[in-house]
């Protein structure tokens, strides 16, 4: 019989637990509340592509010996503000922009590691996450940038609500779509470097689009969905971690494996809601 009491006493008996649940909890409820907007203006996969300018940025960080986040924070904020202005403004649709982008990136990061030496695990943690990457100091960084990404979305959030539904009424009632598109890139950005320790490249943008769309199954309001999504991506994450160390298996593969079930709950719920 599992001992519930036993596994938390074990799990935050490690250092490096603590700091995956800090870290990866505010990733994870700044990825919720972006993921809503990012969803219903059907660009979501934004984080998938942005995840790769990530890998990228991090194996050059890596190869030269810098500091990754340090390195890759302002690459990826760079890369949003392009992959947007390219969508918008030329005939490269918002699919083939993030295409485009995201292949240059992961092959960026392969040319750099064929020319470095012992960078194996790396690769690993950074296609699949690894508690064990994260440090006392990506733990702090995460904590005030998702802070900030918290209070800048909670601010605007009556811009960012009117940007989602109807643009071109927004424009009208003077609210200048534009800047708030760029904003809310940024905050993507932010959170999906933020997010690469724990979830790693191939996972991360998960955390984007499934507590988004498993709240839609159930709730109709934006406000209501927006909070469902939060609450369900902390409970979600929670839950894969503590799944990650009972079985051993990978934190980041544990939270997408407890989000899809979670998705396939909340359709459930709302399909028989709606009866």
């Amino acid at each position: 019989m599992l001992n519930l009491t036993d596994v938390f006493s074990q799990m935050f008996s490690h250092a490096f637990m603590i700091r995956a649940l800090l870290a990866g909890s505010a990733v994870a409820l700044c990825a919720s509340l972006l993921g809503v907007s990012l969803v219903l203006k059907r660009y979501s996969m934004i984080g998938d592509g942005l995840s790769h300018v990530v890998f990228g940025a991090m194996a050059i960080a890596l190869a030269l010996n810098l500091a990754p986040l340090r390195v890759a924070v302002p690459v990826v904020v760079l890369a949003a503000f392009f992959l947007l202005r390219i969508s918008q403004n030329s005939r490269i649709n918002g699919d083939a922009a993030i295409a485009m982008i995201s292949s240059t990136s992961i092959a960026i990061g392969v040319i750099f590691m064929n020319f470095s030496s012992g960078m194996n695990a790396d690769i690993n943690s950074l296609m699949f996450g690894s508690v064990l990457a994260m440090t006392p100091g990506d733990v702090h960084l995460s904590l005030v940038l998702s802070i900030i990404v918290f209070l800048l979305f909670l601010a605007f959030y009556d811009q960012i609500f009117a940007i989602t539904f109807d643009e071109n009424f927004a424009r009208a009632t003077g609210v200048k779509v534009g800047f708030f598109n760029m904003l809310v890139a940024l905050l993507t950005a932010i959170t999906i470097v933020l997010g690469m320790r724990v979830m790693g490249t191939m996972l991360i943008s998960s955390l984007i689009i499934f507590p988004a769309l498993s709240s839609m199954r159930v709730f109709i309001s934006f406000k209501s969905v927006i909070i469902s999504s939060a609450i369900l991506a902390l409970v979600c994450f929670f839950l894969g971690l503590t799944a990650s160390f009972i079985f051993g298996t990978s934190p980041g593969a544990s939270v997408v494996v407890i989000n899809a079930i979670a998705f396939l709950l909340f359709s459930v719920a709302g399909i028989t809601l709606k009866r």
